[in-house]
């Protein structure tokens, strides 16, 4: 594993195409995004606004969903979730209210060695995206992982 470059956040029309899944779950149309994608709803740590953003699910069991901050600790969303972790995820047609806990590195390495067999395509394109040249084996990926922030979100309990 070779680190290539530190990349940024998207911006300008770039931006705009990366956040335009957005506006299918605006629509109403979150379920032809499948399990593979999210829509994770924050709190801006600065404005306390309220902000969204998607974000491909690496892993799902009983215990929640894990997502990477492709773009490092110093993502948006990440920070804003550190922050105030208390969010709502839409997955498919479902919205949840679940508490977001980051990983340790480890975990986050672990993860990426698992996630890299069961989509090889889209570990690959997510390295590259996130500045790292690899060479296709689970060490490279379990290194990646060690790097890239993870978190997982984690359902809270329904007031009924």
């Amino acid at each position: 594993m070779r680190i290539i470059k530190k990349p940024g956040p998207p911006t300008g029309l770039r931006r705009r195409l990366w956040r335009l899944p957005i506006q299918f779950y605006r629509f109403g149309l979150g379920s032809l995004m499948g399990q593979r994608l999210m829509l994770l709803t924050h709190l801006g740590r600065v404005s306390g606004q309220r902000r969204q953003a998607v974000i491909e699910v690496v892993e799902h069991d009983e215990h929640g969903w894990v997502a990477a901050s492709g773009f490092g600790p110093r993502a948006d969303w990440y920070q804003n979730v550190l922050k105030s972790p208390d969010v709502t995820i839409q997955v498919g047609g479902r919205t949840l209210p679940v508490t977001a806990t980051p990983l340790p590195a480890d975990e986050g390495a672990e993860l990426m060695a698992r996630y890299a067999p069961r989509h090889p395509a889209a570990a690959r394109r997510l390295s590259k995206i996130m500045g790292f040249e690899v060479d296709g084996s689970v060490a490279d990926y379990r290194e990646v992982g060690r790097l890239v922030p993870f978190v997982r979100f984690v359902p809270r309990a329904t007031e009924t």
